[in-house]
């Protein structure tokens, strides 16, 4: 499906909005289901230049906080600004404070020489710029990025309550946007951190859920495993992990964070968190499973060629394999590199240029064997009947692992994956939603059989969707019986900017919309909250 976006709507994605003093009431064209009663919760960029200074990259926007309410059949939109330190300070210096992603903060104009040279001792000031993701722990909810501080917020007014240090709580210098919420509210994430005798490390960190005594769960984290580095002073990227009822998995890419660089301030030379990466262009990828359970690493050593890793689509175990099913870019290079907002701002004709450079997407699903034997060495050892996945055992008792491809377009990717998370995460499963990125512009939603490889498609012209959401009807019987909702903006279409849309998830056929009448900027992650 060749859509072209010569108009350059997508634009509108990267502007700055104002927030909302309180919800406003949405139109409602279709019928919304009875039964969808609820929250949907998402976060973003919204604020992309502070006064005269511009932020450079994609995710260096102030995080603004999202809800769209369903009751009734009725539906009201809200958004508020985090009160993150990084948009309190700039709001109140009037410039940018704290470096974000891909924007170094200048130091502050009003200060002399001796103070800049003695305030660079205190080290680097680490951004708490929510704009990633929102996530329940116990009955808490916070909005997250990618650092060691986390935003509680109030998912009903949207109000900020507190920042949250997670190195005051748990031995990481960070964790993901993408932690891992199991039924019983119990949460896993993962984060770097220094291990044994200073080597880099990869800790996975468990919150219980919320106990009788109703204390805050975040007091009771604890470190389960921890997973080695491939180099001890250069930790991989890690934006997910897997996890299934008795196993977690981490996918080692070679996009590599140089510590050295990171460490050795950067207010000096006016660095930001971007100029700290690299590619180790011979490693490809390790991926490393351990026991969920003992906490026990496995003693195997999966190998593949080199990609860039965002999103898991979901892990499940069958018959002593690991199924592992990822969103991947070809190769070593950096896929970040290719977000600035220069790049995604960009007209249509230059926006393809720059992404016929960039890595090339694949949805892919990797089976990893959990029992080796010896004796197998130079065999596939993957017998299951249903997959062209094979890891084949070599000499040096590492494995290697060849994909079986199940989403494949050119510059075409099936990115921000979705499941029916509830009833589905960590079990065999049939479905996934993305959403469409057309050289990186998103321009479609999609459903895809994992199984069969059939897909779905919703899109319209000059229309950007954002990660589609699934919500399963109360009484479903089948893993896809439920509705998937996501923001469109459809700039200059009709005279309302911006509508949430829902679609039966069967066959993505349009089941209603809800229209406001301000722009949406790009949304990230999200969940939808139940009433």
């Amino acid at each position: 499906c060749r859509v072209e976006h010569p108009a350059g709507g997508y634009k509108k994605l990267f502007e700055t909005v104002e927030e909302l003093s309180s919800p406003v009431t949405a139109h409602v064209t279709g019928w919304i289901p009875t039964w969808l009663r609820g929250s949907l919760l998402r976060c973003g960029p919204g604020l992309f230049e502070v006064g005269a200074e511009p932020f450079y990259h994609l995710f260096d926007g102030q995080a603004l906080l999202h809800k769209f309410d369903f009751k009734e059949g009725h539906v009201t939109y809200h958004r508020r600004f985090v009160r993150t330190d990084a948009y309190v300070r700039a709001m109140t210096e009037k410039r940018i404070v704290i470096t974000e992603f891909g924007t170094y903060a200048y130091p502050d104009p009003c200060k002399n020489i001796f103070s800049r040279f003695f305030s660079y001792f205190k080290g680097v000031e680490v951004t708490d710029n929510a704009l990633v993701n929102v996530y329940p722990v116990g009955e808490d909810y916070y909005a997250c990025t990618e650092t060691n501080f986390i935003t509680k917020i109030n998912p009903d007014t949207l109000e900020t309550i507190k920042q949250v240090d997670l190195c005051k709580y748990v031995s990481v210098n960070g964790a993901t946007a993408h932690p891992h919420v199991e039924n019983d509210g119990t949460v896993y994430n993962i984060g770097n951190c220094f291990g044994k005798n200073f080597a880099l490390a990869y800790n996975i960190i468990r919150i219980p859920p919320l106990q009788a005594d109703k204390e805050d769960p975040m007091n009771k984290s604890e470190v389960v495993v921890q997973f080695p580095c491939s180099d001890r002073f250069k930790p991989s990227y890690v934006h997910s992990f897997g996890l299934t009822s008795n196993y977690i998995v981490f996918v080692e890419t070679p996009v590599k964070i140089n510590l050295l660089k990171f460490l050795s301030s950067w207010s000096l030379w006016g660095a930001n968190y971007m100029d700290c990466f690299e590619s180790n262009e011979t490693m490809g990828v390790w991926l490393h499973v351990a026991e969920k359970k003992k906490g026990r690493l496995l003693n195997v050593k999966y190998r593949t060629s080199a990609f860039n890793l965002f999103h898991h689509i979901n892990t499940y175990e069958d018959n002593g394999f690991l199924i592992v099913d990822l969103c991947t870019w070809k190769g070593f290079e950096f896929v970040y590199n290719y977000l600035y907002l220069a790049n995604l701002r960009a007209n249509w004709e230059e926006v393809k240029r720059q992404a016929e450079k960039a890595p090339q997407p694949e949805a892919r699903r990797y089976v990893l064997p959990l029992h080796i034997d010896k004796a197998d060495t130079g065999k596939n050892l993957v017998t299951l009947p249903y997959t062209t996945a094979t890891a084949t055992l070599r000499s040096d008792e590492t494995i290697w692992l060849e994909p079986e491809v199940i989403f494949s377009g050119p510059r075409h990717a099936f990115e921000f994956p979705q499941i029916n998370y509830k009833k589905y995460c960590g079990k065999p499963y049939t479905y996934t939603y993305g959403l469409g990125l057309n050289h990186f512009v998103p321009d479609r939603l999609c459903k895809l059989n994992v199984k069969t490889k059939e897909t779905w498609v919703w899109q319209e012209p000059d229309s950007y969707p954002s990660e589609p959401i699934f919500v399963s009807h109360p009484d479903a019987l089948e893993e896809d019986d439920g509705v998937v909702l996501s923001i469109v903006i459809s700039p200059g279409v009709g005279p309302k900017p911006a509508y949430l849309l829902i679609l039966n998830a069967k066959d993505m056929s349009e089941v209603a919309r809800a229209e406001v009448e301000v722009n949406i900027p790009v949304t990230f992650h999200g969940l939808f909250k139940r009433a």
